[in-house]
């Protein structure tokens, strides 16, 4: 069962902007400190340099599509982006190649399998189904169009460092650890080739999803980074566009979807916002038009989402009026 706690918290709706400054500051820091004792979930420790985070680091940064930035607790700490480059990575995609192209390879739909199936290509005749699965993110690393390997490397990380508003940089010691255990990954990429979804070298490919999965970044660079695609494409920091508005809303709409793997029906029942999580304990959720909430904690539940995360914008959610499909009467009710 999807976990949150909700007990007490009132679903407030607004189909406008965020509350006042101190209104927003005041819940995230509630926020924090309702959920910083819980000690659910356990530590990745799949890729064995994970396995060595401090379960007790939780950072919760909440960024509005004015630039107005509130943070409480670890929100500097630095981490692996992970997973949650997927979605940034698919916009750059969509920005250079256009979304019929990527949607014609990879697909928008959900899984329901783990991140991380290899059965979910089989059952598909090769289709990886969405970008958010490692098939699908695989796929669509592979289709930045560049003239050689260093080329889109460089447009990958430049691209989301756009999206940070700062120059990003690769982790080493986590890209190591991970191409040393990434054999999974490996024979999806040699799977999706054998299906000819992949067109460029497999091992090369791999080696480029797991050098972007090992950015560091920060809950307020999710935070920035998201409200970048809660302000249709424009950076809310630097003002800098980064993508179209029209890759803002594919993106959304496939992190609406298939952004929490086989729990994103879940979330979007129970919490209502685009949301994309990562390995490390990181969480980006975005409300169009309002800004965005980056949180790390690396405890994780089954699913490979973070526990303190997942709570933490469920209560800012709802405390918020951020739920994409809360509404409230707009006139009198009368009887009858």
């Amino acid at each position: 069962m999807f976990e949150v706690d909700m007990e007490g918290v009132p679903q407030r709706a607004s189909t406008g902007s965020l509350p006042g400054t101190g209104r927003v500051a005041e819940l995230l820091h509630e926020a924090h400190e309702r959920y910083a004792a819980t000690h659910d979930g356990v530590v990745a420790d799949y890729i064995p340099v994970l396995a060595r985070a401090n379960p007790d680091r939780f950072g919760l940064s909440l960024i509005g599509v004015d630039g107005a930035t509130h943070e409480a607790g670890d929100a500097t700490d630095t981490f692996t982006i992970q997973s949650i480059s997927k979605a940034f990575v698919f916009a750059l995609v969509c920005e250079e190649i256009g979304h019929h192209a990527v949607h014609e390879r990879v697909g928008v739909n959900n899984t329901g399998l783990p991140f991380n199936s290899v059965m979910a290509l089989e059952l598909n005749l090769g289709s990886p189904m969405n970008p958010m699965v490692n098939a699908g993110a695989i796929a669509t690393t592979a289709m930045m169009p560049a003239a050689s390997y260093d080329a889109r490397w460089e447009a990958i990380r430049s691209g989301l460092s756009r999206f940070a508003g700062r120059e990003l940089a690769v982790d080493t010691e986590v890209y190591e650890s991970e191409m040393r255990t990434n054999t999974r990954n490996r024979a999806i990429a040699r799977l999706l080739e054998g299906y000819g979804r992949l067109e460029r070298d497999p091992a090369a490919i791999v080696d480029m999803y797991t050098r972007q999965c090992a950015l560091v970044v920060t809950a307020h660079d999710l935070a920035v980074m998201g409200a970048t695609l809660a302000d249709g494409g424009v950076n809310p920091i630097t003002g800098v566009r980064v993508v179209a508005e029209e890759v803002t809303r594919d993106t959304l709409t496939v992190l609406a979807s298939c952004g929490m793997y086989e729990r994103s029906g879940e979330w979007l029942f129970e919490i209502g916002l685009p949301a994309k999580s990562g390995v490390s304990g990181g969480i980006v959720a975005i409300s169009p038009g309002k800004g965005a909430l980056g949180s790390f904690s690396p405890p994780l539940d089954p699913a490979g989402n973070s526990v303190r995360g997942q709570r933490a914008c469920a209560f800012l959610s709802r405390a918020l009026g951020l739920n994409l499909f809360a509404s409230g009467v707009s006139r009198m009710e009368t009887a009858g």
